[in-house]
């Protein structure tokens, strides 16, 4: 809807269609925000309350987005250098910023530090939660 609402403001061509966007989007939009009160799955997702199981299908999907982002501005680059046209910085541009949002995660994530199985106050090894 913002994106259509840009259009209007903008005017000219586009304004007509940007018009009937935001008219016929806008009974979805609060209708999702009326799911988001209920106790359902779908409530769930639409009111940012997801169970493990959700947030684990939410990772998968956005998992899968990125990969085919990068996978297509990987080909936007490789288009634009083969037929020698000036417009290959826009696909550049995302592809380095999804490679560096993708390292910066790993970092915050944790992933590649070297965590001990030993208690660093004792030198003893944890005990285990499960006997």
């Amino acid at each position: 809807m913002v994106y259509a609402a840009a259009w209007a403001l903008r005017g000219g061509d586009g304004w007509q269609w940007s018009i009937v966007i935001i008219v016929s989007w806008t009974p979805f939009v609060i209708g999702v925000y009326v799911r988001g009160g209920r106790d359902t799955d779908e409530g769930a997702l639409a009111g940012s309350r997801p169970d493990e199981r959700l947030r684990e299908a939410t990772a998968r999907a956005r998992a899968l987005a990125w990969a085919v982002m990068m996978i297509t501005a990987f080909v936007g680059v490789a288009a634009a250098i083969a037929v020698k046209g000036d417009w290959w910085w826009p696909f550049m541009v995302i592809l380095g910023i999804g490679a560096f949002v993708y390292f910066l995660s790993l970092g915050n994530q944790g992933v590649g530090e070297d965590d001990s199985a030993d208690d660093a106050h004792t030198g003893r090894q944890a005990a285990s939660p499960v006997s």
